[in-house]
């Protein structure tokens, strides 16, 4: 038996927010398997405060690389991953988030015939290591009698994307680049569905636990069925603790880390907006009292704000100043903010580089 309160610390640890980092920022993706990316600078940020080295240059080598990519793994959400995965989790998670988009498809006028030209085309321009930006990619596009205006460019990039055509790479002045997937990732792991659910469920539990099967099954949108197959496959390798009469799963080692690294995990963190240890559940109430839950994501839009953590609990927002301003962060209070936490806020902000 344990509280809310103490998930949340152990979930700060097994997140490596709080306690060692990550040696390199392909080990941070790595360890939590796909990082929410849709704000692209903040995401950034998350990669980097769970990395020991140097921050966000890591991030970016990675990418420049190739270990890491940016695409559409799961909730048709930019994410975050080991390049090598991608194409597994496409295969479980890329026919279903498609079929949900059916009818906005067809209202753009999105058909088997308009993919495949607009693959063809992107093909012709990317082949033998082209890169391009989504806007150059769409320019091509309309050159070649491709219509990309009312958000139709962004959904063919999306369903080339999700289909394993191309995915986000390199960065090029501050943009990342489309690249063709198999140029990219040359050598991706090859795993069976069986595998393929087994490692996802393991990897989650270890890197987010103590979580639910319902949050897994919310993160990755996978089916009921499929979370159910995973999770038999690797119960044994998992520790089980149970609150208010929930089952929760994590890794074995993470409640004897959170005793090594307590301290650092009650200390005050600032996060980016979107950053896993809110959108990595489907009930945040662990570390969000519900009662602040429309301060964090005003009218439920899907927009969260960076958050101020204390004590593993999220008591407020924050957000950077314009250069202007005598300070450089700004912080609002869900209701108050202890003098301690006012404190630490610009030092903490000062750390995120």
């Amino acid at each position: 038996m344990t509280t809310p309160g103490e998930l949340a610390l152990l979930r700060m640890v097994a997140q490596k927010i709080a306690g060692p980092g990550a040696a390199t920022a392909t080990e941070a993706v790595r360890w939590l398997t796909a990082m929410q990316a849709q704000d692209y600078p903040g995401a950034l940020t998350s990669v980097a405060l769970r990395t020991a080295g140097p921050g966000r240059e890591s991030v970016l080598a990675a990418l420049d690389s190739g270990e890491v990519v940016r695409s559409w793994p799961m909730r048709g959400t930019l994410h975050f991953v080991l390049a090598e995965d991608l194409p597994w989790m496409l295969a479980l998670t890329g026919p279903r988030t498609l079929s949900g988009a059916a009818a906005r498809h067809r209202g753009l006028g999105i058909d088997e015939a308009a993919v495949n030209h607009a693959r063809d085309v992107a093909v012709g321009a990317l082949a033998g290591g082209g890169r391009l930006d989504q806007r150059d990619l769409m320019d091509v596009w309309e050159r070649a009698g491709i219509a990309t205006a009312d958000q139709r460019g962004r959904h063919l990039i999306w369903t080339l994307s999700l289909t394993g055509a191309v995915c986000l790479g390199p960065v090029r002045d501050g943009r990342q680049q489309v690249v063709l997937l198999d140029e990219w990732v040359p050598a991706p792991r090859v795993l069976s569905e069986e595998e393929a659910l087994g490692e996802w469920v393991l990897r989650y539990f270890r890197s987010h636990g103590p979580a639910t099967l319902k949050d897994f099954g919310w993160w990755t949108k996978l089916t009921v069925r499929q979370a159910k197959a995973g999770l038999a496959q690797v119960i044994d390798q998992l520790a089980r603790i149970e609150v208010d009469g929930v089952e929760y799963y994590m890794d074995p080692r993470t409640p004897e880390l959170l005793g090594e690294h307590r301290n650092d995990a009650r200390a005050v963190h600032l996060l980016p907006g979107f950053d896993e240890f809110i959108l990595g559940y489907r009930d945040r109430s662990a570390a969000v009292d519900p009662r602040f839950s429309e301060l964090l994501c005003p009218g439920g839009n899907g927009m969260f704000f960076p958050t101020v953590v204390d004590g593993g609990q999220v008591v407020g927002t924050w957000k950077r100043n314009g250069r202007k301003s005598g300070e450089p962060v700004h912080a609002s209070a869900f209701t108050r903010f202890s003098a301690r936490v006012e404190k630490a806020i610009p030092r903490v902000y000062a750390g995120l580089g």
